[in-house]
């Protein structure tokens, strides 16, 4: 506000100074002004960089078969993660913006969003407000209320469980009697099951290793060392060994499951050097093809990956095997003798991935004419998912089978006017080499196109492989592969993996009899009414 002639001083000196002090008053302005424009023009240039990267990835995931192909490299977690990355960005960048509002331009109206889960505590506050001057005494009528939620979190913390026995005598009796302690599955040890289920999950599950979760819990002055956790986990282990190979067996009971393997750090014995061990994968989901049976998962730990590793799992499975490649899956198949009690079925997007290296690079054009030519197999798929065997076959053999025949006609005529070093010979030689397995989908509905059910079971551990090393397939390898497949297993069926991992420690810590063992299985766990 300027000031009123009236208000001006008399004064030389004085309506100098005062004048200086607006000018640099008015030049500060100037400068915030300014500072305030570059400031929310390099946000903007941000802002638009940033969502123009979501609209990209949006394009890579919902957009037409043509606009995927680019971004196929990015596997769904891998995408989530960048949308992340990019939500946090704009984020940080609002928050900069807001930061020179006032609060009511800050104020925005309330965002329709989902309710919160009804289980959860709700915790009421009520805040009532000053009685205006001049009201005091006045009846107050209610003519509404404003209610927000939100969610809150108590930090997990560490209680000490105090459990006393009192002994007693009875007057002209013989004897003491006192209650029976409570069953503990670490007998005489400080770790209720509640315990050991949390350092389970997020050791095998979560992907954090003892040594941070020893750091974590120091935090709360609670001292556990990590040796003793390692061993509490292969108790575990032992105890749910029983579970993992109930699973195993459930498996190969399916008309079709899938296999896998991985590579994980594994410490020599007596060496100190680290060499590559395996984590072998087999998975059963029936829900694609209509079938009512539970998905599940069994790892298991090896020193090698050898077709006798193969072999050893799957004895005396008989039905459809659909893995990737890999030869020592072909060799189960010969092992199995000419009655086909064995059958391989390939995988489309090993096929798949092999062109679209070729196709990213654009050092192929016949490779990007592949990758679009395939792309139609997917969406058929994803019609014809859930429906029975025979409605798949139907559909499979009206729509896919002249993609099929067509893309093979074209590796066919192609490959021999190539080098036979180059990438793309190599590429059309994979899928030629599997035609026969390849092409089992369109004639069996049970078949799915490719293994990603399998890859999916088996990714989360490759992410978070550097965080463990292993003493061999006798040390805590075979203790990772027995309680990963039940956890891994219980979040398949939609089941909490503590929750499950803790009723079933206190089961089995009472005694559960062996011949009731598929009450403990993740699928039949008590989910909450």
């Amino acid at each position: 506000m300027s000031p009123v002639p009236a208000d001006l001083p008399d004064d030389v000196d004085a309506l100098k100074a005062m004048i200086l002090a607006m000018a640099q008053k008015s030049a500060a302005a100037d400068a915030e002004i300014a500072d305030l424009k570059a400031r929310n023009a390099t946000a903007d240039e941000r802002i638009e960089r940033l969502t123009s990267i979501i609209r990209m990835l949006e394009r890579a995931r919902y957009g037409k078969r043509s606009e995927k192909l680019r971004l196929d490299p990015l596997n769904e977690e891998q995408q989530a993660f960048v949308f992340d990355e990019i939500e946090t960005g704009l984020a940080a960048i609002q928050a900069e913006q807001d930061k020179s509002k006032t609060r009511a331009e800050r104020s925005r109206p309330p965002r329709l969003r989902k309710g919160f889960a009804a289980h959860l505590e709700r915790i009421e506050v009520v805040i009532e407000p000053e009685v205006p001057a001049g009201c005091e005494g006045l009846e107050r009528v209610r003519i509404g209320e404003d209610v927000s939620e939100r969610l809150d979190v108590t930090p997990a913390k560490f209680r000490v469980i105090v459990t006393r026995r009192p002994k007693y005598a009875y007057r002209g009796r013989d004897g003491v009697i006192q209650a029976p302690a409570p069953a503990c599955l670490i007998e005489a040890g400080i770790a209720t099951e509640a315990l050991l289920a949390q350092i389970a999950v997020a050791k095998y599950a979560d992907g954090l290793p003892l040594y941070r979760q020893e750091a974590i819990y120091a935090r709360d002055g609670v001292e556990l060392d990590r040796s003793l956790m390692a061993q509490w986990m292969g108790r575990i282990g032992f105890e749910l060994d029983p579970l993992a190979d109930a699973i195993l067996a459930r498996i190969k009971q399916g008309e079709r499951i899938f296999a896998d393997e991985t590579t994980l750090p594994t410490l020599a014995p007596g060496s100190g050097k680290v060499k590559t061990a395996w984590l072998w994968a087999y998975a059963r989901d029936d829900t694609p093809f209509g079938g009512s049976a539970p998905p599940m998962v069994a790892y298991r730990f090896e020193d090698s990956r050898g077709g006798d590793c193969v072999a050893r799992h799957l004895a005396g499975y008989r039905g459809i095997l659909q893995v990737d490649g890999y030869a020592a899956y072909n060799r189960l198949a010969k092992a199995e003798g000419a009655n086909d009690a064995v059958m391989l079925a390939g995988c489309w997007s090993h096929v798949r991935r092999k062109f679209f290296e070729l196709h990213a690079n654009e050092s192929s054009p016949f490779a990007t004419r592949t990758v679009e030519a395939m792309a139609p197999l997917w969406q058929i798929e994803e019609d014809i998912r859930g429906q029975g065997p025979d409605q798949r076959c139907a559909v499979r053999q009206e729509r896919s089978l002249a993609i099929v025949h067509d893309l093979f006609a074209a590796w066919e005529r192609e490959l021999p006017r190539l080098s036979g070093k180059s990438k793309l010979a190599e590429a059309i030689r994979y899928a030629i080499g599997r035609r026969t397995a390849l092409e089992r989908f369109i004639a069996d509905g049970r078949i799915e196109i490719d293994s990603n059910i399998v890859e999916r079971t088996i990714r989360p551990h490759a992410i978070t492989r550097k965080n463990a090393l292993f003493a061999g397939s006798d040390g805590g390898g075979k203790t990772w592969a027995t309680i990963t497949t039940m956890l891994t297993t219980a979040k398949l069926n939609g089941v909490d993996p503590h929750a499950w991992l803790q009723l079933t420690l206190e089961r089995l810590a009472a005694g559960w009899p062996n011949h009731d063992i598929d009450a403990l299985m993740p699928w039949n766990y008590p989910t909450r009414t």
